[in-house]
């Protein structure tokens, strides 16, 4: 009777304590929503003071591009979108020589003089623009005008001239391709030097700038209606919106605007080739590094499963690192790093966490640099710790170019049914990227292929001194005695004819060349 007694006494004091939990908790949970709106009230406040007008900024741009339209006998009318838009003063501050390059490109490359317009049935003055407004939590500026556009012929022969491409590979070069060499350094298009161009000063600069202050620029180009290039950068410099990963424990940051893409890579998908870790993405060849041997630190514990990836750089110099784990997207407030310990290698900044912790937010320019440094200099990065790795690291590789979607395919299920790891290019240019961004020990070929066939490629090859080794076997429909001997004097050390070939003929090809797909080449 008296325990019976005494859990009633307890049941009812629990209800009152219940009750004053619960009241507590409510009385927290308002506090809390309370706090996040103060905060972002007061965020929102502490960035409305370091904002300016565009305006502000750009002051002294009418009269320059007054006075260069008039050295260049031309006539321009210039127009600004967005003079209201407000701009982080620190990014205001570093715009405008950048945005000076961008008008002065404008002026003299861009737009023709006054009779070559009306020729080309337009009006004797020329526009340009200078355009910024806020999109999808961006700065965006656009500086364009209605000129001629980049003449693509013409930069194509720079290109050459300047030996930034072999003769055989330029014809077959894309748009976009091509304009990406207008940033390259002391790249000008201007044979003779003048006060405002040709002294191979100006895109390149302009692109250095954008990246310091974490942006990117863009370039679109129409034949005879002018060039548009748009600038992306983030809001303000003193706050950043990044990813928080784990690497070896500890906290760290990358800046969302300098990530790629961000995936979970399954571990079958992690190809290995002369010790070194990639995977496909995009149809491109990607290297992939740990975290933790680029950045110094001892390796840390990840979850088993999928491999948490980001992927940074651009184009041939993009790279996976794995990390332990992705702790979620968070907004930081930028701490400088103290001068006194002068720029330390792949670090950007500091930060602090909600818990009052640090974190450092990493420079990823400064990554990739590492990353090609270290490789560049026959220094290895260790591997990725997969449970295929062990497995992979001994197939050997094989590219399959062909244009041919049912061709590829059979090639690709014939070679792999052999154990050998296969890859596939649509045509022998994107062979060509693919085998001078991965290493492969052998690549099976086409001749008839749309931008650029099997015997150019067979030829680019076997001319770089990095590749030249890597064997070559031509699969072909043409099997004259003529069509042999060009694809043998082009390189190839095999030809093999479709038209006559079984699984066998191919398999003993290919070992022949290689060997099995887990032994040693011959």
């Amino acid at each position: 009777e008296q325990l019976g007694a005494t859990l009633a006494e307890a049941r009812r004091r629990l209800g009152p304590a219940r009750d004053l939990l619960a009241e507590r908790l409510d009385a927290l949970d308002t506090h809390d929503r309370r706090s996040t709106h103060l905060a972002h009230r007061l965020y929102g406040e502490v960035l409305a003071v370091r904002m300016r007008p565009f305006a502000d900024g750009i002051g002294g741009f009418p009269r320059m591009v007054r006075d260069v339209a008039r050295q260049l006998g031309k006539e321009a009318r210039f127009e600004v979108v967005g003079e209201k838009t407000q701009v982080d003063r620190d990014i205001l501050d570093k715009l405008e020589a950048p945005l000076g390059h961008l008008l002065r490109n404008a002026l003299d490359h861009g737009l023709e003089l006054p009779a070559d317009r009306l020729a080309a049935g337009k009006p004797a003055v020329g526009v340009v623009k200078l355009e910024a407004r806020h999109s999808a939590g961006k700065l965006v500026i656009a500086v364009s005008d209605d000129g001629c556009g980049v003449d693509l012929e013409q930069l194509r022969a720079a290109v050459v001239r300047k030996k930034l491409v072999v003769p055989e590979l330029a014809p077959r070069l894309s748009e976009a391709e091509l304009l990406e060499f207008l940033f390259l350094p002391a790249f000008s298009m201007k044979e003779t030097v003048t006060d405002i161009s040709g002294r191979g000063v100006g895109l390149d600069v302009v692109q250095s700038m954008i990246k310091a202050v974490r942006g990117a620029i863009r370039v679109v180009s129409t034949p005879g209606r002018g060039m548009r290039f748009t600038l992306q950068l983030p809001l303000t410099l003193s706050v950043v919106r990044a990813l928080l990963v784990e690497v070896a424990g500890e906290p760290y940051a990358f800046p969302l605007g300098l990530i790629a893409r961000t995936q979970r890579l399954p571990e079958k998908d992690v190809a290995v080739t002369e010790g070194r870790q990639h995977f496909a993405l995009d149809g491109r060849s990607v290297g992939l590094v740990a975290a933790h041997e680029v950045l110094g630190r001892a390796e840390g514990r990840r979850d088993p499963g999928d491999l948490p990836v980001v992927v940074v750089g651009e184009g041939e110099h993009r790279y996976g690192l794995v990390v332990d784990r992705f702790l979620g997207e968070h907004e930081f407030v930028v701490q400088p790093l103290d001068p006194r310990l002068g720029k330390v290698q792949d670090i950007a900044a500091g930060a602090l966490l909600e818990n009052g912790d640090p974190v450092l937010i990493l420079d990823v320019e400064d990554l990739v640099r590492s990353i090609e440094k270290t490789t560049a200099t026959g220094g290895r990065l260790g591997s990725v710790q997969t449970a295929a790795a062990a497995v992979q690291a001994a197939r050997k590789r094989v590219l399959v170019v062909d244009d041919s979607l049912t061709v590829r395919e059979l090639e690709r299920k014939l070679l792999e049914s052999r154990g050998y790891v296969v890859e596939s290019a649509v045509d022998g240019m994107d062979g060509w990227n693919a085998v001078r961004g991965a290493a492969f020990d052998l690549v099976v070929t086409d001749v008839d292929m749309p931008r650029l066939d099997g015997i150019e490629l067979t030829k680019l090859i076997k001319q770089d001194a990095r590749l030249r080794d890597v064997p070559v076997m031509i699969v072909s429909y043409k099997d004259r005695p003529e069509d042999r001997r060009r694809g043998l004097d082009a390189g190839a050390d095999y030809y093999l004819a479709k038209g006559g070939f079984h699984d066998t003929t191919m398999i003993e090809a290919v070992r022949d060349l290689i060997g099995d797909a887990t032994e040693a080449a011959p």
